[in-house]
Parts: C-alpha cells; sequence; structure tokens
C-alpha cells in the first residue's frame, strides 16, 4: 500500500465564470433542486439528448485527465473540464449543485467522492477520479473514472482495474424485468473476492431532466432495491470499492468524502438507459 500522507483541503480559487447564452439547470442559485416528479422511464428525443450531453461529460472528462501528472493542481483539471464543456455549450451541472463551487469533482486516494478541486498538487503514485456531468438542451450526462497518477502500487492499480470490472458487470447484468437490485448483488459478490469494501451510503441515481430524479441504484444487495426496470429508464452505476472499511467521515466542507481508516478507494460511472434487451451507455465519448 503507498506510504503517502493523507491529503488535507486546499485553497479553493473563485467560481468560474459560464457564458450567459449557456442555459443553466433550475437549481443554479437556489439552495437545493426542486424534487423532480416526473417519470423514470423517458422517450426517445429525452434519451437522445442525454447521449448528446453523456458525450461531451465524456469527452471532458478525457481531455482533464490528459493533464493528469504529478505537480497539476486538481483546480486545474477543474479549469480544463469547465473550458471543455462551455466551449462546447454545455453546463457544468455540479456548478452551483447545493453549493458545490466547481465544475468537476476530484477525488483522490481516500476520497471516496465529492473532493472539491483547489490548490492540491498531485503526487507521483496517486490514483485521482474524475467525476464530470455535463447540462445541455435541458438534460444531464454524468460519468466519472479512477485514473493513475505516475508510478502507483500494484494495490492501487488492482484496486482501479477490478473497479472499471464491477462497473462493466453491473452493466451487462442490467435487463428490462429484473429489479435493481441485481445490480448491487453483481457489484458485491465480485468485490467480495478481494476483500474490497463496496461503500453503501452512496448510490446510482436516476438522471434525466433532473440530475438526481430520487432512483437510487445500490451498489450492494439491497432488499429495498425491488424497482423493476423498464426499457426507456435511465440511470447511473458508479461502484466505489474501498481496500478497507466501507465506512466513511465527511471534512467540515460538507462535500469530501473519505474512508473512515484512510485507505484508498476508486469509482467508475457511466450514464445508461434500459433497452429491449439490455443497456445503452450514454456516456461514450
Amino acid at each position: 500500500m503507498s506510504g503517502q500522507s493523507l491529503l488535507v483541503p486546499g485553497e479553493i480559487t473563485p467560481v468560474r465564470s459560464v457564458p450567459g447564452n449557456i442555459r443553466r439547470p433550475e437549481y443554479v442559485g437556489k439552495p437545493a433542486p426542486t424534487p423532480y416528479t416526473g417519470p423514470e422511464v423517458q422517450d426517445s428525443d429525452t434519451v437522445e439528448r442525454m447521449r448528446i450531453a453523456g458525450r461531451i461529460a465524456a469527452q471532458a472528462m478525457e481531455e482533464a485527465a490528459k493533464h493528469i501528472a504529478p505537480g497539476v493542481t486538481t483546480d486545474e483539471l477543474d479549469r480544463v473540464a469547465h473550458e471543455f464543456m462551455v466551449d462546447h455549450g454545455a453546463y457544468p451541472s455540479t456548478l452551483g449543485y447545493r453549493g458545490f463551487p466547481k465544475s468537476l469533482c476530484t477525488s483522490l486516494n481516500e476520497v471516496i467522492c465529492h473532493g472539491i478541486p483547489d490548490s492540491t498538487v498531485l503526487r507521483d503514485g496517486d490514483i485521482v477520479n474524475l467525476d464530470v456531468t455535463a447540462y445541455i438542451n435541458g438534460v444531464h450526462g454524468d460519468n466519472n473514472a479512477t485514473y493513475l497518477c505516475g508510478d502507483v502500487d500494484e494495490e492501487s492499480r488492482l484496486l482501479v482495474e477490478r473497479t472499471r470490472e464491477s462497473l462493466n458487470r453491473a452493466i451487462k447484468s442490467v435487463r428490462p424485468g429484473r429489479q435493481i437490485n441485481v445490480i448491487g448483488r453483481v457489484i458485491e459478490s465480485y468485490a467480495k473476492r478481494f476483500g474490497y469494501g463496496v461503500v453503501r451510503d452512496f448510490t446510482g441515481h436516476g438522471i434525466n431532466t433532473s440530475f438526481h430524479s430520487g432512483l437510487i441504484v445500490p451498489h450492494y444487495d439491497s432488499p429495498h432495491a425491488t424497482t423493476v426496470m423498464q426499457p426507456g429508464m435511465t440511470f447511473t452505476i458508479e461502484p466505489m470499492l474501498t481496500l478497507g472499511t466501507h465506512d466513511y467521515e465527511m471534512w467540515d466542507d460538507g462535500w469530501t468524502v473519505v474512508t473512515k481508516d484512510r485507505r484508498r478507494t476508486a469509482q467508475f460511472e457511466h450514464t445508461l438507459v434500459v433497452t429491449e434487451t439490455g443497456a445503452d451507455i450514454l456516456t461514450l465519448p
């Protein structure tokens, strides 16, 4: 396991501007979004708009990932993704969501999710999760991936590789007529083979015109996740696996979630739509 020191909060730069002609989600400037009351099953027009949003989010994430290297700040990664999205007419969905101050999440090493880009400098051996969501044409597309920075130890590298595989297996489990909990069952059974923890309190979610529709997609086998998948349903799958405990603590910023034992964690995510035969990934570059 890496012997690097634990993370501490850095300095956050001012909020980046978005051109006035780019449509904002309704929650920007408000304490919280308006609760979603629409359907989880989307029509074909909404799905195609989500595919555009998902493509921009995936491309923005790829562009930011090209800059991952020792010595680069997480704020610089935010700048790259922000500029890519606005240059393509999209609003960065996280910017202003419940007061979040940046255009993507950067979660390093022991950070499970929702890390705020700041003056933190990437170090050789870090693992870096980028979580990017784009809003365009009235819909969101949400994805994330964990990247290696420099020379990463074998234990961490395998964690990243296997977390990606857990997402791939979960996507293959999607079928109309099955309950949502099959997704978590597949992820949890795979993670247990390696003794990994599976984060329980942060989940996948329904997504469409709403960033988080209210549909919950657990990554463990939850007896409560009995919603039956139907063609046209759109949601994310985003497993978070840990080298140790799945228990967590939160920094004073109210966003940054870290493993309680401070061991490393990785995450991967796609937005998808349920089809007649399986799942179609909407966040492909």
